[in-house]
């Protein structure tokens, strides 16, 4: 048994946490022993349970050339990227790539593209013939902003293309909907904050027929761990072993939560405003993982991943304090998501198209 060094950027984070953990988890037994370095700006509860669990932290920016010097060029058996985006971000990390044994860089879905040129963060959303491999086209690379809607693909495509490009090992990682312990943008709180608030009903559009692939970290984890041992330069897709609709989501978060909504299945004559989730999606969006599984890599069930995700919430939001929110709350992805009015509006709708 020996004991080797990864570096995890970003190692905070939901998907940077889920590696790091799985990392530890394994060591000691009877395979190799991980040394586990954390990078991200600043510390707080996730880094003290990393840390708590033997893994370093390093405070320190991603974008800092003399912090990632100073943990790479020592040379490292694994280097994790779950926060790089933009081209700049991958020429900084190029002089380093071969001192590292196995890279992994955290890209996304978002920049595959349909016939027509249309992206998951596009206004008309894509329209595929069926699961998408890693040689379906991808959007074409930019230095725009990556927090637009063109932008972010664009910009992890160069990202990706400057590393891949280098002839160093590494693996380009595409999941899509990332859930799990710590993730930022938690969706499924949709749901689990109605149950915390007792709504009785549920509106789900187009029947809750709407598929978008779920991606545990757990899964992305477990599939680091498998590409460590077997560097190459490649690409996969990363997702969960089926892609259930919304539906189907719905029913699992609100069963693990114990609660019991009234599900109301919306069709197209439905008023527009209502129904919407996190998961909708107008045409399935589902990730063939093929390449990954012929590696050995088993995907995670989402009714068994996303459980430590929801025990999370739960604990989150009931240690808030009185007048305060939980610490997503901010971000704007969940403006007017709670708000109950227009949904109790069409439901007195419908009620009365029914009389």
């Amino acid at each position: 048994m020996s004991t080797r060094r990864a570096v995890v950027l970003g190692g905070t984070g939901g998907i940077g946490s889920a590696v790091v953990r799985d990392l530890l988890d394994v060591s000691g037994r009877g395979g190799d022993d991980w040394q586990v370095d954390v990078v991200a700006r600043r510390g707080g509860a996730a880094a003290d349970v990393l840390t708590a669990a033997g893994a370093s932290f390093v405070a320190g920016d991603r974008r800092d050339t003399t912090v990632l010097r100073d943990l790479l060029r020592p040379g490292a058996d694994l280097l994790v990227d779950t926060v790089g985006v933009t081209r700049d971000d991958a020429l900084q990390l190029r002089p380093f790539l071969d001192d590292v044994g196995s890279t992994v860089f955290v890209s996304s879905k978002a920049v595959y593209v349909d016939d027509q040129g249309r992206h998951a963060n596009a206004v008309d959303k894509p329209v595929f013939g069926g699961p998408v491999t890693e040689l379906q086209p991808t959007v074409v690379a930019g230095d725009g902003d990556p927090t637009s809607r063109d932008g972010y693909g664009a910009a992890k495509v160069a990202a990706e293309q400057v590393l891949l490009d280098h002839g160093a090992p590494v693996t380009v990682l595409r999941p899509s909907k990332v859930y799990g312990v710590g993730i930022g943008r938690p969706r499924e709180w949709f749901v689990v904050r109605r149950a915390l608030d007792g709504r009785e009903r549920i509106l789900l559009a187009d029947h809750g027929r709407g598929v978008d692939h779920t991606t545990a970290a757990s899964g992305i984890a477990s599939l680091v761990r498998l590409v460590a041992d077997a560097p190459d330069r490649r690409i996969l897709n990363v997702a969960d072993e089926t892609a259930p609709d919304v539906l189907e989501i719905v029913r699992t978060l609100a069963g693990l939560v114990d609660h019991r909504f009234d599900e109301v299945l919306l069709d197209q004559d439905a008023p527009a405003f209502v129904g919407t989730t996190p998961w909708s999606s107008p045409s399935p969006f589902v990730l063939d993982t093929t390449a990954a599984r012929a590696l050995g890599w088993q995907p995670p069930r989402y009714a068994d991943a996303v459980r430590p995700e929801v025990d999370w919430l739960l604990e989150t939001a009931h240690t808030v304090p009185a007048g305060g929110d939980v610490p997503w709350a901010e971000d704007p992805f969940w403006d007017r998501m709670f708000d109950y009015g227009p949904e109790d509006a069409a439901l007195a709708l419908l009620s009365l198209g029914r009389d």
